[in-house]
């Protein structure tokens, strides 16, 4: 079979009158296609004209492609020149290329075809029976044969009666040109006619007909007949060898192709009658088949109305529906596009259409971005608007922070739309090491140099404190020696032994006088080292260190886990090779697939920089999905952020309790510290203020004292006055007093130090130190 026409439906349960069912069925269907056939001169060519303009579908004659590749200027179409301009004819080889194209050309495949004088009688390229079979394996099967008869006796008669005007190229019939003929209608129509009143108007109506007619016979007998002329093709012998040529050759083979025809697609018409008529019995014929004619597309806004670029979406399809309407009190309609170019879609773009190309097609309005993509339009709108589109072309960029469910997302996108996730990550492994690498040595170098700073500069410090410590020795040493000195002199006058008081401080004297000496040369010798050094005060100190090493490990294993930014560059470089890539099989995802698109990009930094990077290139997305949390705080994120280093997070928490229950107790050992320390000092002032006083009330006491000492250091012994063990009796009851007075305390603190944390005792029972009761027992006892 030739035909391919009832094509069994695929989804029988589906509703017919379902409005985007119904446009979809239209889209996928086949459009009606039509082959004449019949001898030469019976009428294929005018029969073909007026169905094309009715039906709505492409003709395509041997005449009329010639013209429209040389207006195209294509390939064929400058060969056809230049063989013209040489007095040649076109070869049939070149005519079948031409035939071929059109067929398959988006407008044929969209409005379908009407084909005539074709198969051709000359075998010159290809026999009748080849061209037969070329129509049969084309990509458009013709649907309808329709096959005019004439008896050869009325054909030759009426062909050789055809006149020509040479400068229009129409051709007038016999009744149209013959002097003769139109005088028998004249004399025809002025005959008197005997009519009732019902028959009035319509007279009245033949009134006028006849009257056009009248003027167009004149104008036929003035100024046309005498410039026609008889083409020698029209000449009766050349009609009648055609017609046997026609017989011989080609009637065979199309019999046997309109035997194998379905009955119900062949249509046989009858020669004798008019174009009119046999036009009118094609279509009821179609008609009663149910069979649907081709969609015009209809272009809403010509350029002489007012322009509608400033309005609203909803204001602009409203205003645009009223244009051209597609039946009185039936408004178009907005499509599923809205105001997105159907044809960028189609190429993986969104585009916004404009109102100077709007259309309306199937009663829906489209607006169309450019005049080249308007064109492609019209000529075939199917591929745009078949199924799956309207589809995003899928260029998505996913933000969010980390465990938001980014990546997820971004699979998902990617699997729905068959597309591909373009994960920075991935893309950029290799610069990502090696940015690592430079930044673990520029790190290293950097906490090298920091941390012997930091270094020289601790033992700068530890070196200033030493010598300031010493200073502070020596003048505390001074100041001692200075109120020794004056004891001594005190005691010299009130002493009992003046010799052995001046063999003492003598011998002193001189041991001072040696120690001044022995420090006043080392620093002499201090002086000269560091003049020498050239750099006083500065101690030289290697990356070897064990304190640089230990900062130089910490800063490389922060610098390991702080996160790396490329530079914007590298991010567009990257993404752009990798949308070049995916866009040579994007094609492969669904049949008529777009190459652009496709992708969903993954871990790409929100910054300013890097998004002017993606706009300067071209690559910027669609669609930009932000995930955030902004409900309750981020709870959501943080639990899993938790439940994703659950051990880690429940290590530091115990970690950070334990070093807070201990610095706790450091403090209160402390605080505790510092208050016995107070209580001593307290103590000592207060002896100190009682030794005072009694040295001012009982001198005799303090004589005695000196005597003592002076006479241990003689050799002697002193046995101490009563008033003596007097004065240390009363030093000992303070002691006693001071004692009592830290168990106090200690009791005082112990009562605050009954409520502890199970950390604490956990370590307290661990270590097992000494009970405080004991430690502050044993400083008293020291104190004493």
């Amino acid at each position: 079979m030739m035909t391919s026409q009832q094509t069994e439906q695929p989804y029988p349960f589906v509703d017919i009158y379902d409005e985007d069912e119904a446009d979809r069925v239209f889209l996928m269907s086949k459009p009606t296609c039509f082959v004449i056939l019949g001898k030469p001169g019976v009428g294929k060519k005018t029969l073909a004209r007026k169905l094309a303009q009715i039906w709505k579908c492409t003709l395509v004659d041997a005449l009329e492609l010639i013209d429209e590749n040389i207006t195209a200027e294509t390939e064929y179409g400058l060969k056809s020149k230049e063989l013209l301009y040489q007095g040649q004819s076109i070869p049939e080889e070149l005519l079948i290329k031409m035939l071929l194209n059109k067929i398959e050309s988006p407008e044929v495949i969209h409005f379908g075809y009407v084909l005539c004088d074709f198969p051709s009688v000359s075998e010159e390229y290809m026999s009748i029976p080849e061209q037969i079979e070329m129509i049969r394996n084309a990509k458009l099967k013709p649907d309808f044969l329709i096959n005019i008869k004439c008896p050869d006796y009325d054909l030759c008669q009426r062909v050789s009666g055809q006149r020509q005007h040479p400068e229009t190229g129409q051709i007038y019939q016999r009744e149209e040109w013959d002097p003769d003929i139109i005088e028998k209608r004249k004399k025809k129509r002025k005959e008197p006619r005997k009519t009732t009143e019902e028959e009035e108007e319509e007279e009245e109506e033949e009134e006028e007909e006849e009257t056009s007619e009248a003027i167009a016979d004149q104008l036929m007998l003035t100024e046309i007949l005498p410039n026609l002329v008889h083409r020698p093709e029209d000449f009766l012998e050349n009609i009648e060898d055609s017609v046997a040529v026609y017989k011989d050759i080609m009637l065979r083979p199309l019999e046997e192709l309109m035997a194998e025809q379905d009955s119900q697609y062949l249509i046989e018409l009858d020669g004798n009658k008019s174009a009119e008529e046999l036009l009118a019995t094609v279509i009821a014929r179609l008609q009663s088949m149910g069979l649907r004619n081709g969609a015009l597309i209809t272009k809403l806004q010509s350029a002489e109305e007012e322009m509608l670029d400033g309005l609203e979406n909803d204001e602009l399809f409203r205003v645009l529906a009223s244009y051209k309407l597609v039946a009185p009190r039936y408004r178009w309609r907005r499509s599923r596009w809205g105001r997105a170019c159907p044809v960028a879609l189609k190429c993986g773009e969104i585009v916004m259409g404009s109102t100077d190309y709007a259309l309306g097609f199937l009663g829906k309005m489209y607006t169309i971005s450019t005049e080249e993509a308007m064109k492609e339009f019209m000529l075939n709108p199917r591929p745009y608007l078949l199924p799956p589109m309207p589809l995003p072309p899928c260029k998505v960029l996913v933000f969010g922070p980390s465990l938001s469910g980014r990546s997820t997302l971004c699979g998902l996108v990617a699997n729905h739309y068959q597309g591909k996730v373009l994960d920075m990550d991935v893309l950029l492994k290799t610069q990502y090491e090696q940015a690592r690498i430079e930044l673990i040595e520029e790190t290293r170098n950097e906490a090298t140099q920091t941390g012997i700073n930091k270094v020289k500069e601790k033992l700068e410090v530890e070196r200033m404190l030493q010598e300031q410590a010493a200073a502070f020795t020596q003048d505390i040493t001074d100041k001692e020696q200075d109120d020794y000195e004056e004891s001594l002199i005190t005691d010299e006058r009130s002493s009992v032994l003046p010799s052995v008081s001046t063999f003492t401080s003598q011998k002193e004297r001189d041991a001072i006088k040696e120690e001044d000496e022995n420090e006043e040369i080392a620093s002499s010798q201090t002086a000269e080292q560091t003049e020498s050094s050239g750099q006083p005060g500065i101690l030289e100190v290697s990356s070897d260190h064990p304190e640089v090493q230990e900062m130089v490990q910490k800063a490389i294993e922060a610098a390991m886990l702080s996160p790396i930014l490329l530079p914007s560059e590298m991010y567009a470089d990257a993404l752009e090779e990798a949308i070049v890539e995916l866009s040579k099989t994007n094609k492969d995802r669904y049949p008529e697939a777009a190459e652009k698109g496709g992708w969903v990009v993954d871990n790409f930094p929100p910054l300013t920089e890097h998004w002017a990077a993606l706009s300067e290139r071209g690559l910027l997305p669609d669609i930009v999905i932000c995930l955030k949390n902004a409900e309750r705080n981020g709870r959501v994120l943080i639990n899993r952020l938790y439940l994703a280093s659950k051990e880690e997070v429940d290590a530091k928490i115990i970690k950070r309790l334990i070093d807070e229950a201990l610095k706790k107790k450091q403090e209160e050992e402390e605080t505790r510290r510092e208050l016995q320390e107070m209580l001593r000092l307290q103590a000592e002032e207060s002896a100190e203020d009682r030794e005072s006083m009694d040295f001012l009330e009982h001198p005799s006491a303090s004589e005695s004292q000196s005597k003592i000492h002076s006479g241990a250091e003689s050799g002697q012994i002193v046995q101490p006055t009563d008033s003596a063990l007097t004065k240390e009796k009363e030093k000992s009851g303070e002691s006693v007093e001071t004692e009592g007075q830290l168990d106090e305390v200690q009791r005082s603190m112990d009562s605050k130090e009954q409520p502890k944390t199970e950390s604490t005792e956990h370590l307290e029972t661990e270590e097992k130190p000494q009970s405080e009761h004991e430690q502050l027992k044993s400083i008293a006892s020291e104190l004493v």
